[in-house]
Formats: structure tokens, C-alpha cells, sequence
């Protein structure tokens, strides 16, 4: 993983990014994470023999739309930034559940209590082999996006 910002100094921006992806590996889980200079979403993915090079995007958007549908999913916090993961949060074989989320409701699992940056994170759904999901941020921050060897991290800074 990158080293953690060491001065808070997150040089990061708050445009658009994506990481290209070549594979897609379940979604098994997402956890939250507080750093000295940011907060952390973990996505995690389990191999289901094409790698592990999920794909992602994360944007700030004004209104959270889910994909397909176009239902708007709402999220609170004083900016929302949409993730979209390259990997089903089902077993595409069985139709079963991998990461067991309702449309709309906060993520299972993530505790939001104590951190800086995070304010709310919604299940939006899955669609066409992704994972949809909004986080709700105190204001429109900088962010990256990297992956891990079974991990998608999202870091959201606490200031600019």
C-alpha cells in the first residue's frame, strides 16, 4: 500500500479517477478505516479464477443515480461520492449473494462513528458485473483511488 500521507498534505484533487480493470473478482466485503490525515473505504475482493484487477471509478456527483434503474439513492453528507467497483457483489454462477447489502441502506458492517471525513455510505446496487455504492463526505475533499493485491481503497482526505 502507498504510505500513508505523512504531513497531511493530500495533493490528490477532488477530479474524477479510475483504475482500468481486467478481471472481475467477487466483492466479499467493505470495511472503514480512520488515518491521521484521512479516512479509509476498503473493498474486499475474493479471486474467482480471472484475477484480481477489479476495475473502479469514484466521482463526486450531486445526486447519487443507481445504475440501470436511474433511481436516485440518498445519501447524506455534505458532498456524495459515487464508487463504482469492477466486481459483482454476487456469485455470478449462483445468483447468491457475496456481499449481502439492501438497495439504499447504509452499508453492512461500516461503522461510520468517529471519523473526520465520513458521514454515510449507501448500497446502490449492482449492475452489469459492478458494485455501486455512495459515500457521503463532511464536504467535497481530495481523494485517490488505488488497488492492493485483494483490495480496492478509497481514501478520502480530512482537508485540502
Amino acid at each position: 500500500m502507498p504510505p500513508d500521507v505523512q504531513e497531511c498534505v493530500a495533493d490528490w484533487g477532488s477530479r474524477d479517477k479510475s483504475l482500468p480493470g481486467g478481471s472481475h473478482p467477487q466483492l466479499t466485503g467493505i470495511r472503514a478505516g480512520r488515518h491521521e490525515c484521512f479516512d479509509r473505504l476498503v473493498f474486499d475482493l475474493r479471486d474467482t479464477g480471472g484475477g484480481l484487477d477489479a476495475g473502479c471509478r469514484a466521482r463526486y456527483v450531486d445526486t447519487l443515480h443507481q445504475l440501470g434503474s436511474g433511481s436516485p439513492v440518498p445519501v447524506g453528507g455534505g458532498a456524495v461520492l459515487e464508487v463504482v467497483v469492477g466486481a459483482p457483489s454476487y456469485d455470478v454462477r449462483t445468483g447468491g449473494p457475496t456481499y449481502d447489502a439492501e438497495f439504499g441502506a447504509p452499508l453492512p458492517g461500516v461503522a461510520l462513528g468517529g471519523h473526520r471525513t465520513f458521514r454515510d455510505a449507501r448500497f446502490a446496487g449492482g449492475f452489469e458485473g459492478e458494485t455501486q455504492i455512495g459515500l457521503g463526505v463532511r464536504a467535497r475533499l481530495p481523494f485517490r483511488v488505488f488497488r492492493t493485491a485483494d483490495h480496492l481503497v478509497v481514501d478520502v482526505a480530512h482537508t485540502w
